[in-house]
């Protein structure tokens, strides 16, 4: 009853919506938003915890690892069967790294995470966009990060982020005259489980809770919203954009050499 009354608030989401790494974190708020709008969802992911939030949004489940080929087109092959023409594809999977000087960084880890955050990113597009070139619709919208946009100690998930933003440019171009909208967001740092345990293991600075200018973290729903946004037909003039969503940490960082953020007067 909550999703059909929220939805009747807000334009519909057209057509069916594939989530990749809908499990948890970004991927899980991209679900239960698109749900509450009205789109059937489908979640593709490794972990099978995703099969109960499909269960609960009264969505579908699909088992994918996103670093293996035959599985991906395999699987888009099988949505399509199943389900029918898929309009959208949110691809969320990815995984983060500590913040490790090159030197520690073991190569087995850099090569896995440009496997799925790049990689994967790219392999999924291509598969489910085969179908889409053929009905001359959908859109595609790639989880980024704004770490893609500065220098940081993240030295395999940084490139692979701003290798994202590369891909839908490229791909934006490529597809745009086959009637598909390729489009990227870049999260700041965003409260999902990962990065709450890697703060809390102390792999992260806990200093990421409020570095930036509206002073705290994003929320996963607030990305969802962005996502929505973009696959929605008031959307439908945009496409090989990066929006960032970050509580301003892209316009306050270059601030610290001038002493930080101004502090709020007490009136």
């Amino acid at each position: 009853q909550n999703n059909k009354t929220n939805s009747m608030t807000q334009k519909p989401i057209l057509g069916l919506s594939v989530i990749t790494g809908g499990s948890s974190g970004i991927g899980e708020a991209c679900a239960r938003e698109l749900a509450r709008r009205g789109t059937s969802v489908v979640i593709a992911d490794i972990n099978p915890r995703g099969k109960e939030i499909a269960e609960s949004i009264g969505g579908y489940f699909y088992s994918i690892d996103v670093t293996q080929d035959e599985e991906v087109n395999e699987t888009a092959a099988s949505i399509e069967k199943d389900l029918g023409p898929v309009r959208n594809l949110i691809n969320c999977a990815g995984i983060i790294q500590q913040p490790l000087p090159p030197q520690a960084l073991l190569m087995e880890v850099w090569d896995n995470i440009v496997r799925v955050d790049q990689r994967g990113t790219y392999l999924t597009s291509v598969a489910f966009a085969k179908y889409m070139i053929e009905r001359e619709i959908g859109t595609i919208t790639n989880i980024a990060s704004i770490t893609a946009h500065r220098s940081v100690p993240l030295h395999a998930y940084a490139p692979a982020k701003a290798a994202v933003v590369a891909i839908t440019e490229c791909l934006a171009a490529e597809w745009g005259p086959h009637g598909i909208r390729v489009n990227a967001i870049s999260p700041g740092h965003t409260s999902t489980p990962a990065l709450e345990s890697a703060i809390e293991a102390m792999e992260r600075d806990p200093v990421l809770l409020n570095k930036n200018a509206l002073g705290r973290m994003v929320k996963p729903e607030e990305i969802a919203k962005a996502v929505a946004f973009l696959i929605s037909d008031d959307a439908a003039a945009i496409t090989g954009i990066n929006l960032p969503v970050d509580c301003g940490w892209l316009v306050s960082t270059s601030w610290d050499t001038y002493g930080g953020l101004r502090k709020v007067s007490s009136r």
